[in-house]
Protein backbone atom coordinates (compact mmCIF):
# COMPACT_ATOMS: atom_id res chain seq x y z
CA UNK A 1 0.00 0.00 0.00
CA UNK A 2 2.74 2.52 0.77
CA UNK A 3 4.23 1.85 -2.44
CA UNK A 4 1.51 3.67 -4.36
CA UNK A 5 1.47 6.68 -2.06
CA UNK A 6 3.36 10.40 -2.29
CA UNK A 7 6.84 10.07 -0.63
CA UNK A 8 5.63 13.00 1.27
CA UNK A 9 2.90 10.88 2.66
CA UNK A 10 4.75 7.86 4.33
CA UNK A 11 6.68 8.57 7.54
CA UNK A 12 10.59 8.35 7.40
CA UNK A 13 11.11 5.63 8.88
CA UNK A 14 9.01 4.06 6.18
CA UNK A 15 10.39 5.34 3.14
CA UNK A 16 13.33 3.63 1.99
CA UNK A 17 11.23 0.50 2.20
CA UNK A 18 8.84 2.38 -0.68
CA UNK A 19 10.98 1.43 -2.88
CA UNK A 20 11.03 -2.36 -1.90
CA UNK A 21 8.95 -4.78 -4.47
CA UNK A 22 5.88 -5.57 -2.74
CA UNK A 23 6.72 -9.08 -1.39
CA UNK A 24 10.25 -8.21 -0.60
CA UNK A 25 8.59 -5.27 1.39
CA UNK A 26 6.44 -7.44 3.18
CA UNK A 27 9.03 -9.68 4.24
CA UNK A 28 10.95 -7.34 5.21
CA UNK A 29 9.13 -4.15 6.53
CA UNK A 30 5.96 -5.67 8.05
CA UNK A 31 7.26 -5.33 11.37
CA UNK A 32 7.99 -1.51 10.67
CA UNK A 33 4.87 -0.68 8.85
CA UNK A 34 2.79 -2.81 11.80
CA UNK A 35 4.18 -0.56 14.21
CA UNK A 36 3.50 2.90 12.27
CA UNK A 37 -0.11 1.86 11.40
CA UNK A 38 -0.63 0.79 15.59
CA UNK A 39 0.96 4.54 16.09
CA UNK A 40 0.05 7.36 13.08
CA UNK A 41 -3.62 7.70 13.22
CA UNK A 42 -2.87 10.11 10.07
CA UNK A 43 -0.81 7.65 8.41
CA UNK A 44 -3.76 4.63 8.88
CA UNK A 45 -5.75 7.72 7.16
CA UNK A 46 -3.80 8.27 4.17
CA UNK A 47 -2.96 4.18 3.57
CA UNK A 48 -6.81 3.79 3.79
CA UNK A 49 -8.04 6.25 1.13
CA UNK A 50 -6.74 4.00 -2.21
CA UNK A 51 -8.59 2.24 -0.46
CA UNK A 52 -12.14 4.02 -0.19
CA UNK A 53 -11.75 4.70 -4.06
CA UNK A 54 -11.32 1.29 -5.31
CA UNK A 55 -13.80 -0.70 -2.53
CA UNK A 56 -16.18 2.01 -1.55
CA UNK A 57 -18.90 -0.24 -0.77
CA UNK A 58 -17.16 -2.71 1.07
CA UNK A 59 -15.60 0.29 3.23
CA UNK A 60 -19.32 1.47 3.31
CA UNK A 61 -20.61 -1.85 4.73
CA UNK A 62 -17.64 -2.21 7.14
CA UNK A 63 -18.39 1.17 8.56
CA UNK A 64 -21.88 0.89 8.81
CA UNK A 65 -21.28 -2.53 10.71
CA UNK A 66 -23.08 -4.76 8.39
CA UNK A 67 -20.69 -6.54 6.49
CA UNK A 68 -21.61 -9.45 4.03
CA UNK A 69 -21.61 -12.73 4.47
CA UNK A 70 -19.81 -13.49 1.27
CA UNK A 71 -17.11 -10.68 1.84
CA UNK A 72 -13.40 -11.83 2.05
CA UNK A 73 -12.22 -12.14 5.73
CA UNK A 74 -9.19 -11.02 5.62
CA UNK A 75 -10.23 -7.81 3.37
CA UNK A 76 -12.53 -7.35 6.11
CA UNK A 77 -10.11 -7.15 8.71
CA UNK A 78 -7.75 -4.74 6.92
CA UNK A 79 -10.29 -2.58 6.20
CA UNK A 80 -11.68 -2.69 9.83
CA UNK A 81 -8.12 -2.20 11.05
CA UNK A 82 -7.75 0.58 9.47
CA UNK A 83 -10.81 2.68 9.32
CA UNK A 84 -11.42 1.50 12.86
CA UNK A 85 -15.18 2.21 13.42
CA UNK A 86 -17.65 1.72 16.18
CA UNK A 87 -17.14 -2.23 16.82
CA UNK A 88 -14.22 -3.07 14.95
CA UNK A 89 -12.33 -5.20 17.00
CA UNK A 90 -15.53 -7.08 16.61
CA UNK A 91 -14.80 -6.99 12.89
CA UNK A 92 -11.15 -8.26 13.53
CA UNK A 93 -12.33 -11.44 15.49
CA UNK A 94 -14.99 -12.73 13.70
CA UNK A 95 -12.86 -12.45 10.21
CA UNK A 96 -10.42 -14.33 12.63
CA UNK A 97 -12.96 -16.79 13.56
CA UNK A 98 -14.46 -17.40 9.72
CA UNK A 99 -10.46 -17.80 8.96
CA UNK A 100 -9.51 -20.58 11.19
CA UNK A 101 -13.57 -22.53 10.43
CA UNK A 102 -12.13 -22.11 6.56
CA UNK A 103 -8.71 -23.57 7.69
CA UNK A 104 -10.05 -26.49 9.67
CA UNK A 105 -12.56 -27.69 6.98
CA UNK A 106 -9.70 -27.44 4.42
CA UNK A 107 -7.75 -29.76 6.57
CA UNK A 108 -10.56 -31.84 7.35
CA UNK A 109 -10.76 -32.37 3.48
CA UNK A 110 -7.79 -33.34 3.47
CA UNK A 111 -7.00 -35.90 6.17
CA UNK A 112 -10.48 -37.27 4.66
CA UNK A 113 -8.58 -37.81 0.75
CA UNK A 114 -5.81 -38.90 3.48
CA UNK A 115 -7.57 -41.69 4.86
CA UNK A 116 -9.06 -42.56 1.60
CA UNK A 117 -5.76 -42.57 0.08
CA UNK A 118 -4.29 -45.11 2.88
CA UNK A 119 -7.24 -47.21 2.58
CA UNK A 120 -6.47 -47.91 -0.78
CA UNK A 121 -3.34 -48.46 -0.46
CA UNK A 122 -3.39 -51.07 2.38
CA UNK A 123 -6.17 -52.75 0.06
CA UNK A 124 -3.77 -53.04 -2.37
CA UNK A 125 -0.94 -54.05 0.16
CA UNK A 126 -3.20 -56.85 1.73
CA UNK A 127 -3.72 -58.22 -1.84
CA UNK A 128 -0.18 -58.24 -2.68
CA UNK A 129 0.80 -59.68 0.54
CA UNK A 130 -0.49 -63.09 0.02
CA UNK A 131 1.83 -63.61 -3.30
CA UNK A 132 4.44 -62.06 -1.71
CA UNK A 133 4.00 -64.52 1.53
CA UNK A 134 4.20 -68.00 -0.69
CA UNK A 135 7.44 -66.34 -2.78
CA UNK A 136 9.35 -65.76 0.26
CA UNK A 137 8.32 -69.45 1.87
CA UNK A 138 9.79 -70.87 -1.58
CA UNK A 139 12.57 -68.82 -1.78
CA UNK A 140 13.41 -70.19 2.27
CA UNK A 141 12.76 -73.54 1.50
CA UNK A 142 15.67 -73.12 -1.45
CA UNK A 143 17.90 -70.96 0.33
CA UNK A 144 17.54 -74.30 3.51
CA UNK A 145 18.63 -76.78 1.15
CA UNK A 146 21.43 -74.41 -0.45
CA UNK A 147 22.99 -73.52 2.97
CA UNK A 148 22.83 -77.49 3.63
CA UNK A 149 24.63 -78.38 0.71
CA UNK A 150 27.46 -75.33 1.35
CA UNK A 151 27.61 -76.98 4.83
CA UNK A 152 28.44 -80.52 3.94
CA UNK A 153 30.93 -78.93 1.27
CA UNK A 154 32.96 -76.76 4.19
CA UNK A 155 33.41 -79.42 6.03
CA UNK A 156 34.92 -81.58 3.42
CA UNK A 157 37.10 -78.31 2.69
CA UNK A 158 38.06 -78.06 6.37
CA UNK A 159 38.90 -81.77 6.28
CA UNK A 160 41.08 -81.69 3.33
CA UNK A 161 42.79 -78.48 4.77
CA UNK A 162 43.70 -80.30 7.64
CA UNK A 163 45.41 -83.29 6.19
CA UNK A 164 47.04 -80.53 3.47
CA UNK A 165 48.33 -78.69 6.72
CA UNK A 166 49.44 -81.97 8.45
CA UNK A 167 51.62 -82.78 5.42
CA UNK A 168 52.89 -79.17 4.89
CA UNK A 169 53.73 -79.07 8.90
CA UNK A 170 56.19 -82.36 7.81
CA UNK A 171 57.49 -81.33 4.61
CA UNK A 172 58.83 -77.56 6.43
CA UNK A 173 60.10 -79.77 9.47
CA UNK A 174 61.97 -81.90 7.07
CA UNK A 175 63.21 -78.95 4.91
CA UNK A 176 64.51 -77.12 7.84
CA UNK A 177 66.16 -80.04 8.85
CA UNK A 178 67.69 -80.51 5.31
CA UNK A 179 68.53 -76.91 5.58
CA UNK A 180 70.48 -76.83 8.76
CA UNK A 181 72.47 -80.19 7.67
CA UNK A 182 73.49 -78.08 4.31
CA UNK A 183 74.64 -75.06 6.54
CA UNK A 184 76.21 -76.65 8.63
CA UNK A 185 78.27 -78.82 5.85
CA UNK A 186 78.61 -75.36 3.96
CA UNK A 187 80.09 -73.78 7.19
CA UNK A 188 82.56 -76.17 7.45
CA UNK A 189 83.42 -76.19 3.88
CA UNK A 190 84.29 -72.94 3.83
CA UNK A 191 85.86 -72.68 7.21
CA UNK A 192 88.07 -75.63 5.36
CA UNK A 193 88.37 -73.64 2.30
CA UNK A 194 89.78 -70.69 3.96
CA UNK A 195 92.48 -72.54 6.00
CA UNK A 196 93.63 -73.86 2.24
CA UNK A 197 93.41 -70.70 0.80
CA UNK A 198 95.53 -68.97 3.63
CA UNK A 199 98.08 -72.06 3.66
CA UNK A 200 97.92 -71.25 -0.37
CA UNK A 201 98.71 -67.37 0.19
CA UNK A 202 101.17 -68.46 2.89
CA UNK A 203 102.91 -70.65 0.48
CA UNK A 204 103.08 -68.47 -2.63
CA UNK A 205 103.99 -65.08 -0.63
CA UNK A 206 107.19 -67.99 0.31
CA UNK A 207 107.93 -68.90 -3.04
CA UNK A 208 107.80 -65.47 -4.03
CA UNK A 209 110.19 -63.98 -1.25
CA UNK A 210 112.83 -67.09 -2.18
CA UNK A 211 112.48 -65.90 -5.81
CA UNK A 212 113.28 -62.32 -5.47
CA UNK A 213 116.45 -63.32 -2.90
CA UNK A 214 117.76 -65.23 -5.49
CA UNK A 215 117.09 -62.79 -8.40
CA UNK A 216 118.79 -60.22 -6.11
CA UNK A 217 121.45 -62.45 -4.97
CA UNK A 218 121.76 -61.40 -1.16
CA UNK A 219 119.57 -62.56 1.83
CA UNK A 220 118.15 -60.95 4.65
CA UNK A 221 121.25 -60.95 6.49
CA UNK A 222 122.90 -58.92 3.68
CA UNK A 223 120.27 -56.32 4.34
CA UNK A 224 120.69 -56.43 7.81
CA UNK A 225 124.39 -55.93 7.35
CA UNK A 226 124.50 -53.05 4.85
CA UNK A 227 121.25 -51.31 7.27
CA UNK A 228 123.24 -52.00 10.42
CA UNK A 229 126.34 -49.98 8.52
CA UNK A 230 124.71 -46.84 7.28
CA UNK A 231 122.92 -47.05 10.93
CA UNK A 232 126.47 -46.82 12.55
CA UNK A 233 127.78 -44.49 9.86
CA UNK A 234 124.94 -42.31 10.26
CA UNK A 235 125.22 -42.06 14.12
CA UNK A 236 128.76 -41.19 14.16
CA UNK A 237 128.12 -38.48 11.39
CA UNK A 238 125.31 -37.27 14.04
CA UNK A 239 127.61 -37.89 17.35
CA UNK A 240 130.49 -36.19 15.01
CA UNK A 241 127.93 -33.14 14.90
CA UNK A 242 126.85 -33.25 18.52
CA UNK A 243 129.87 -33.46 20.42
CA UNK A 244 131.67 -30.95 17.21
CA UNK A 245 134.48 -33.13 17.08
CA UNK A 246 137.11 -32.45 14.46
CA UNK A 247 137.22 -34.75 10.90
CA UNK A 248 140.73 -34.99 11.36
CA UNK A 249 143.05 -35.19 14.00
CA UNK A 250 144.79 -32.08 12.90
CA UNK A 251 144.16 -29.36 10.48
CA UNK A 252 146.32 -26.20 9.15
CA UNK A 253 144.02 -24.03 10.88
CA UNK A 254 144.69 -25.61 14.33
CA UNK A 255 147.85 -24.58 14.51
CA UNK A 256 147.07 -20.59 13.91
CA UNK A 257 147.07 -18.83 17.12
CA UNK A 258 144.21 -17.11 18.33
CA UNK A 259 141.42 -17.17 20.54
CA UNK A 260 138.88 -19.92 20.71
CA UNK A 261 134.86 -19.21 21.72
CA UNK A 262 133.76 -20.86 24.75
CA UNK A 263 132.75 -24.61 23.26
CA UNK A 264 130.77 -25.53 26.71
CA UNK A 265 128.37 -22.59 26.57
CA UNK A 266 127.06 -24.36 23.30
CA UNK A 267 127.62 -27.94 24.43
CA UNK A 268 124.33 -30.09 24.07
CA UNK A 269 122.73 -31.11 27.25
CA UNK A 270 122.67 -34.98 27.88
CA UNK A 271 119.29 -36.33 26.83
CA UNK A 272 117.34 -37.52 29.48
CA UNK A 273 114.49 -40.50 29.23
CA UNK A 274 111.17 -39.43 28.40
CA UNK A 275 107.66 -41.53 29.17
CA UNK A 276 105.38 -42.88 26.73
CA UNK A 277 103.11 -40.14 27.23
CA UNK A 278 105.86 -37.19 27.22
CA UNK A 279 104.65 -34.56 24.14
CA UNK A 280 108.04 -34.41 23.36
CA UNK A 281 108.53 -38.06 22.76
CA UNK A 282 108.19 -38.88 19.52
CA UNK A 283 110.19 -35.73 18.43
CA UNK A 284 112.94 -36.56 20.05
CA UNK A 285 112.68 -40.26 18.20
CA UNK A 286 112.02 -38.87 14.60
CA UNK A 287 115.45 -37.03 15.39
CA UNK A 288 117.77 -40.60 15.45
CA UNK A 289 119.67 -41.50 12.77
CA UNK A 290 117.90 -43.68 10.06
CA UNK A 291 114.95 -44.77 12.67
CA UNK A 292 112.01 -46.53 10.95
CA UNK A 293 108.50 -45.48 12.14
CA UNK A 294 106.06 -48.55 11.91
CA UNK A 295 102.75 -47.34 12.38
CA UNK A 296 99.40 -49.70 13.31
CA UNK A 297 97.27 -47.88 11.11
CA UNK A 298 93.33 -48.43 12.61
CA UNK A 299 94.76 -48.15 15.94
CA UNK A 300 95.75 -44.84 15.03
CA UNK A 301 92.85 -43.41 12.97
CA UNK A 302 90.02 -45.46 15.12
CA UNK A 303 91.66 -43.51 18.14
CA UNK A 304 91.57 -39.59 16.02
CA UNK A 305 88.97 -40.04 13.72
CA UNK A 306 86.85 -43.37 14.11
CA UNK A 307 83.85 -42.08 13.09
CA UNK A 308 84.67 -41.63 9.23
CA UNK A 309 84.48 -44.85 6.76
CA UNK A 310 87.40 -46.83 6.74
CA UNK A 311 88.54 -45.46 3.26
CA UNK A 312 88.68 -42.09 4.28
CA UNK A 313 90.54 -43.10 7.65
CA UNK A 314 93.30 -44.68 5.85
CA UNK A 315 93.68 -41.67 3.25
CA UNK A 316 94.04 -39.10 5.93
CA UNK A 317 96.26 -40.68 7.69
CA UNK A 318 98.55 -41.44 4.93
CA UNK A 319 98.25 -38.27 3.46
CA UNK A 320 99.83 -36.86 6.96
CA UNK A 321 102.44 -39.54 7.32
CA UNK A 322 103.73 -38.40 3.82
CA UNK A 323 104.14 -34.94 4.61
CA UNK A 324 105.79 -36.11 8.08
CA UNK A 325 107.86 -38.42 6.31
CA UNK A 326 108.96 -35.32 4.08
CA UNK A 327 109.87 -33.09 6.82
CA UNK A 328 112.03 -35.53 8.72
CA UNK A 329 113.67 -38.29 5.98
CA UNK A 330 112.61 -41.06 7.97
CA UNK A 331 111.34 -44.74 6.56
CA UNK A 332 107.77 -44.85 7.42
CA UNK A 333 105.65 -47.80 7.32
CA UNK A 334 101.68 -48.31 7.71
CA UNK A 335 100.24 -51.60 8.84
CA UNK A 336 96.88 -52.09 8.10
CA UNK A 337 94.60 -55.23 9.00
CA UNK A 338 93.43 -57.20 5.82
CA UNK A 339 90.60 -58.88 7.47
CA UNK A 340 88.72 -55.08 7.26
CA UNK A 341 88.62 -55.22 3.60
CA UNK A 342 86.19 -57.46 1.56
CA UNK A 343 88.92 -57.37 -1.92
CA UNK A 344 92.46 -55.87 -2.31
CA UNK A 345 92.51 -51.99 -2.58
CA UNK A 346 94.19 -49.83 -4.67
CA UNK A 347 96.04 -47.48 -2.55
CA UNK A 348 98.39 -44.88 -4.15
CA UNK A 349 100.94 -44.51 -1.39
CA UNK A 350 102.38 -41.18 -0.89
CA UNK A 351 106.21 -40.33 -1.33
CA UNK A 352 108.49 -42.14 1.18
CA UNK A 353 105.58 -43.82 3.16
CA UNK A 354 105.44 -47.91 2.61
CA UNK A 355 102.20 -49.22 3.01
CA UNK A 356 101.33 -52.99 3.52
CA UNK A 357 98.29 -54.55 4.58
CA UNK A 358 98.14 -58.21 6.66
CA UNK A 359 97.61 -61.47 4.49
CA UNK A 360 94.37 -63.23 4.89
CA UNK A 361 94.80 -65.56 8.13
CA UNK A 362 97.28 -62.67 9.39
CA UNK A 363 96.87 -60.15 11.68
CA UNK A 364 98.49 -56.20 11.53
CA UNK A 365 99.66 -57.17 15.11
CA UNK A 366 101.49 -60.38 13.40
CA UNK A 367 103.02 -58.29 10.95
CA UNK A 368 104.74 -55.55 13.00
CA UNK A 369 105.74 -57.96 15.00
CA UNK A 370 107.25 -59.57 11.34
CA UNK A 371 108.99 -55.66 10.70
CA UNK A 372 110.46 -55.64 13.95
CA UNK A 373 111.83 -58.59 13.54
CA UNK A 374 113.78 -58.38 10.25
CA UNK A 375 115.05 -55.32 11.79
CA UNK A 376 118.94 -55.61 12.58
CA UNK A 377 119.86 -55.63 16.08
CA UNK A 378 120.98 -51.66 17.01
CA UNK A 379 118.70 -50.08 14.18
CA UNK A 380 116.09 -47.49 15.59
CA UNK A 381 112.45 -48.88 15.28
CA UNK A 382 109.73 -47.15 16.77
CA UNK A 383 106.13 -48.28 16.70
CA UNK A 384 102.96 -46.34 17.27
CA UNK A 385 100.12 -48.15 18.75
CA UNK A 386 97.99 -47.82 21.67
CA UNK A 387 97.68 -51.21 22.02
CA UNK A 388 99.28 -52.49 25.06
CA UNK A 389 100.06 -56.49 23.71
CA UNK A 390 101.58 -54.39 19.82
CA UNK A 391 103.42 -52.18 22.66
CA UNK A 392 104.75 -55.17 24.87
CA UNK A 393 105.12 -56.78 21.69
CA UNK A 394 107.66 -54.12 20.04
CA UNK A 395 109.35 -53.46 23.43
CA UNK A 396 110.70 -56.79 23.76
CA UNK A 397 111.72 -57.31 20.30
CA UNK A 398 114.23 -54.35 20.48
CA UNK A 399 112.10 -51.46 19.59
CA UNK A 400 110.56 -48.29 21.29
CA UNK A 401 106.85 -48.49 21.55
CA UNK A 402 104.73 -44.97 21.39
CA UNK A 403 101.18 -43.94 21.97
CA UNK A 404 98.98 -43.34 19.07
CA UNK A 405 97.81 -39.72 20.60
CA UNK A 406 101.69 -38.89 20.05
CA UNK A 407 101.49 -39.27 16.41
CA UNK A 408 98.06 -37.61 15.92
CA UNK A 409 99.53 -34.42 17.49
CA UNK A 410 102.54 -34.35 15.85
CA UNK A 411 100.41 -34.56 12.18
CA UNK A 412 98.13 -32.08 13.71
CA UNK A 413 101.33 -29.53 13.97
CA UNK A 414 102.17 -30.58 10.27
Amino acid sequence: MIGGLPADDVPAPLRPFARFERRKRAKLAGQHIAAALEKDAAFRGRVAEPLRRSQAALVEAVEGGDVPPAADPVRVAALAYLLRPSGWTGLVESARAELERSASASEEEAAERRVAALKEELAAARAGRSADADRLRAELRDAKAEVAELRRKLHDARTRFRAAEERADAVAAEAERKLAEARESTAAAEKELRKLRARAAQAEAAAEAAKRAAREGRNVDDVRLRMLLDTLVDAAQGVRRELALPSTIDRPADVVGGLEPDRQAHRALPGRALSDGDPQLLDRLLTLPRVHLVVDGYNVTKTGYGELPLADQRSRLLSGLGGLAAQTRAEVTCVFDGAELDAPVAIAAPRGVRVLFSRPGQTADELIGDLVRAEPPGRAVVVVSSDREVADAARRAGARPCPSTLLLRRLGRS
